[in-house]
């Protein structure tokens, strides 16, 4: 697992509406699992202003990080460390695709995976290693195939991929729908 920060609130560290700091804060709070360059990406922020914010929020006790290979993934406080890694997973678009095909298709194979995401076998391997890492999905042999299946119950991604990422949601339940009715009309036939 990553490293994860976390330190003591400082109550009297308020900054006035529409502050670099307020503006992270919130964006943080309906963006969790969000990365650096994203919050200075989509706030507009000059790298230093970004990285001054952030190590100051951190530090009085507004948000925690947790350091990833590369990557630092920024949190409100009080998040559980399972929801942060799930969160950091559905803040990376083909991350997130991976794991939405594998709970959609319920066992899918490395091939079926790369084809559905459009991305290269080895890019699919990266991804999926990463999964496994989090402990979001299980590999298991079936034959001279690979299939991938989400461990545990699916409700705790599906319960923070409504809440963050509404319209992600929409679609992707909009999809399932789909499938759902071709299906019960394949029956029918």
């Amino acid at each position: 697992m990553g490293e994860s920060r976390s330190i003591v609130a400082d109550e009297g560290s308020q900054q006035p509406d529409g502050s670099p700091t307020d503006r992270i804060l919130q964006y943080i709070r309906e963006n969790p699992g969000c990365h650096f360059r994203k919050v200075k990406a989509e706030l507009e922020l000059a790298m230093g202003t970004a990285q001054y914010q952030l190590e100051r929020l951190e530090k009085a006790g507004r948000i925690s990080s947790v350091r990833r290979g590369l990557y630092r993934h920024y949190f409100p406080v009080g998040m559980l460390d399972d929801e942060k890694d799930i969160l950091q997973i559905l803040s990376q678009e083909t991350a997130r695709e991976i794991l939405m095909f594998i709970i959609e298709q319920g066992n899918p194979t490395h091939t079926e995976i790369a084809a559905k995401v459009v991305i290269s076998p080895a890019s699919v391997n990266w991804h999926i290693r990463r999964l496994i890492e989090l402990d979001l999905i299980t590999e298991e042999k079936d034959g001279k195939f690979k299939r991938y299946s989400l461990r545990g119950d699916s409700r705790p991604v599906i319960a923070l991929l409504r809440s963050y990422y509404p319209t992600i949601w929409d679609k992707w339940s909009n999809r399932l729908a789909e499938m759902f009715l071709s299906l019960s009309r394949d029956e029918e036939s």
